[in-house]
Order: structure tokens, then C-alpha cells, then sequence
């Protein structure tokens, strides 16, 4: 990494994340303009930036957005998640910190059979709703929730994009995510409910008129139109089945989306221009701009000397290995988006568990899975899942700022990592 332009790469990226952070511009703004400096200097090209399987756009990543985007576009229509929000609150007594809770558990647990984004984007309209009737501020409650889907998508092979870039290099199954994650996952939730009642203890204002309203109300009057919302929901069902299918159907998250997006709109009333206005358009060209930063990287090397001089420290020692690749895979995972990094980690992670004669289940792969998901909830960008809910919100006029999310992502991450550290010890080696 010595000719000018990995250090061009590197100075455009830390430029672009200094200017997200400090939110003189927006970050759209500041990631299609490290972008396009990215490619002004030939960090990286056009192939590389729009056809490149592992150092450009991640158009799964896109279509998958996009497709979810449409189908909870038409859901809206239905009065679905005011259904939804009105049932949650009745069924937590109106009480703000039981309204958390639930939301937190019903997303972790949608996110282990869903992917976090999916699950946050059909999620975030209902805690609009709900903190809409209940007079309580918007920010803590996606928050809780955006971390919930982090770390509930940690558990299994579908529930975090990273997790099916490691099943595909490593040939892991859907049953050895389960046995290997899931508990640890169900371990951190409960610590997350925890914590949210400390970190948000400010926002849980009970109001009993509010409270009242809401609990007189009858769910079912929500309901606008009953033949679209069995419509959308059959859709739905399938479009989930496809996602958990996938080791067997062997079609792409985003394909199935796509699919499931054209078919909704084909059966219903719904008119497609309306459709297209509540996909987050915004949303998607920041990730463009960020994947095509990431991959002036990856082309110029950068992120592969990080890489080498990781898998160089670990070297064949499993239980420092394993404790260095999990912190610092949710170090990196924090600042760059953790799909790029654990796409550029996963054939060096293969080399480590190859040279330790480890075998498909090796601690390794659970280590880089662990760091990358986790380390995901470090910053307002260190996972897809983050990035949506800060659209949306700002799409509803409740803006979430990088420092906002920040500052409660990293005290949770600390945290949860910390505590997975714990783990991974007790797990694969004080007990094996």
C-alpha cells in the first residue's frame, strides 16, 4: 500500500465519514461526493463500481431494499400498522417502558426469520404510530429497536447479511447458526431490555389521558382495506418463506423482494407511481455512495493490508485469535458497513481456520460473525439496518443524528461484545 492512491482512497474516506459525523452535509451529499472522488482518482473504476461482485454496489443489497420498500408501501395503505400499534400499546397497558419491551422482543425475534432491515422497515411504522399516540419522543424507541434487530438477526444464517456471506465461504448451515448463536443472541437481548431502561429512562413519561385515548380504542376500525391487506399479507408469507428457503431455493434475497414487489402491486389496486413514493430513494443512493467508497478501498488495497495484518497477529493461536478477530471485526464493523468488511474478511478467516486444521464449526467463523453483527450497532453506519431507520426517520420529520445513535450504540456495543467475549471463551474453550 504505498503508491498515491491508497492514500488518496483513505483521505477521501475519512473526509467523507468526517463530514457524515459532523452533519455539515448531509450525508446523501457527502456519500455521493466520496464517491465520486473515489472514482475521480481511480481508486476504483466504473466496472469495478457498478459490476464488481466484492468491491462494488451491492445490488443485492439495493433490490432487497427497494422490493421491502414497495411491499410495506402497500401495507400502509391497508391500516396494518396503526392495527399493530394500537394492539401492542393495549396489550402493554399504555406503560412506555413495556411498550420497549415489546417492541424490542418482537423485533429481535422478526429479525431472526426476516433480515434486520426488513424487519426494521416493517417495524419503524408502527413505533411512529405508537409514540405518535402516546405523546413519546420517536428517537429512543427506534433506536432500542434498530439495535434489537442487530443482535435478534445475529442468531441465525438469514437474520444478518453478513451471517450468509460466512455460511457460503465456510458451509455453514441454518441448524449450526442456531446451535452456535442463538443463545448467546437470546443472552443479549435481555441485557439490551436492561440497559434501554437505564439509557432511555428520561423518555418513559407516562401519560394517563394519552393512555386512556389509546386504550379505548378498537383495533380492528383501523383496518381500511381488508382485501389488500390479505393480499399484501399472503405476499408477505411468501416473500419470508423464500428468505429462510434460500439454502434450498438458492435465490438471492433481493430476487425474492423483487418478486414479491411486482406481484403485490399486479394484484392490488394500488397505484404504482404511489407505490414508488415510499421507497426511501435517499436511503438507497447513500448506500451506493458508501459501497463505491468501500470499494476504492477494497481496489486499492487498503482494506486487504488491514485485513493481512490482522490474520498476521492471530496467526495460529485460537483462543488470542478468536478474542482479537471478534473486537476487532466489531472495531471496523462500526466504521465501515459490516457487509463489505466481513465480504473482504471471510477468505482470510478461511486461510486462519484452514492453517489451524479447524474444522467447518470452528470458532473462527463464530468470532468474525459475532464481531461484525455486533459491532454493526457501534454507529449510526455500521450496519444497513442503522442507515434505514435513520432515513425514515428523517423521511418522518423526527431526524435521528449520527451522534444521537452513536452515542447509545457504542455504550451498548461495549457492552454486548464484551460480554459475548465472555462467551466465546467459556464456550469453545473453558468448557471444551
Amino acid at each position: 500500500m504505498n503508491d498515491w492512491q491508497s492514500w488518496a482512497a483513505i483521505v477521501v474516506f475519512a473526509s467523507t465519514y468526517a463530514l457524515i459525523i459532523s452533519e455539515k452535509i448531509h450525508r446523501v451529499g457527502a456519500a455521493l461526493g466520496g464517491a465520486g472522488l473515489m472514482l475521480a482518482i481511480r481508486a476504483t473504476d466504473d466496472k469495478s463500481a457498478f459490476y464488481s461482485e466484492h468491491s462494488g454496489i451491492d445490488w443485492n443489497v439495493i433490490f432487497l431494499l427497494m422490493g421491502m420498500m414497495m411491499i410495506v408501501g402497500v401495507l400502509k395503505k391497508t391500516g396494518m400498522f396503526e392495527y399493530l400499534a394500537i394492539w401492542s400499546v393495549k396489550r402493554a397497558k399504555a406503560r412506555p417502558f413495556r411498550v420497549m419491551v415489546m417492541l424490542i422482543v418482537i423485533t429481535a425475534a422478526a429479525s431472526a426469520l426476516l433480515d434486520n432491515v426488513t424487519t426494521v422497515l416493517l417495524i419503524a411504522p408502527v413505533t411512529l404510530l405508537v409514540c405518535e399516540r402516546l405523546a413519546l419522543p420517536v428517537a429512543p424507541f427506534l433506536i432500542a429497536e434498530v439495535l434489537a434487530s442487530n443482535i435478534g438477526g445475529m442468531s441465525t444464517l438469514v437474520g444478518d447479511p453478513p451471517n450468509i456471506i460466512i455460511a457460503s465461504r465456510a458451509g455453514l448451515t441454518f441448524n449450526d447458526f442456531l446451535v452456535h448463536l442463538a443463545p448467546l443472541s437470546v443472552l443479549l437481548i435481555v441485557v439490551l431490555i436492561a440497559m434501554c431502561r437505564f439509557l432511555f429512562r428520561k423518555s418513559f413519561v407516562y401519560d394517563e389521558d394519552r393512555a386512556a385515548e389509546v386504550m379505548d380504542l378498537e383495533e380492528r376500525e383501523a383496518i381500511r382495506d381488508p382485501r389488500l391487506l390479505v393480499q399484501g399479507l399472503i405476499v408477505l408469507t411468501l416473500v419470508v418463506a423464500g428468505f429462510v428457503l434460500h439454502p434450498v431455493l438458492h435465490y438471492e434475497p433481493s430476487v425474492v423482494a423483487l418478486l414479491g414487489a411486482g406481484l403485490l402491486i399486479a394484484l392490488s389496486t394500488a397505484e404504482t407511481g404511489d407505490v414508488l413514493k415510499e421507497v426511501e430513494w435517499p436511503t438507497l443512493a447513500f448506500f451506493a455512495g458508501l459501497f463505491i467508497m468501500i470499494g476504492g478501498l477494497i481496489e486499492t488495497g487498503v482494506i486487504g493490508e488491514v485485513s493481512t495484518a490482522l490474520a498476521d497477529a492471530i496467526g495460529d493461536n485460537e483462543l488470542g485469535g478468536s478474542m482479537l478477530l471478534l473486537n476487532a471485526s466489531a472495531v471496523l464493523s462500526g466504521i465501515i458497513d459490516n457487509i463489505p468488511y466481513v465480504a473482504t474478511m471471510a477468505p482470510i478467516t478461511s486461510d486462519l481456520v484452514e492453517a489451524m486444521g479447524g474444522d467447518t464449526n470452528h470458532v473462527m467463523w463464530w468470532a468474525l460473525a459475532i464481531g461484525a453483527d455486533l459491532g454493526g450497532n457501534a454507529t449510526a453506519i455500521g450496519a444497513s439496518a442503522n442507515v434505514v431507520v435513520l432515513g425514515i426517520a428523517e423521511r418522518n420529520r423526527t431526524p435521528i443524528s449520527f451522534w444521537q445513535f452513536t452515542k447509545y450504540g457504542l455504550v451498548v456495543t461495549a457492552v454486548t461484545v464484551a460480554i459475548s467475549t465472555g462467551y466465546v471463551w467459556l464456550r469453545y474453550f473453558a468448557l471444551a
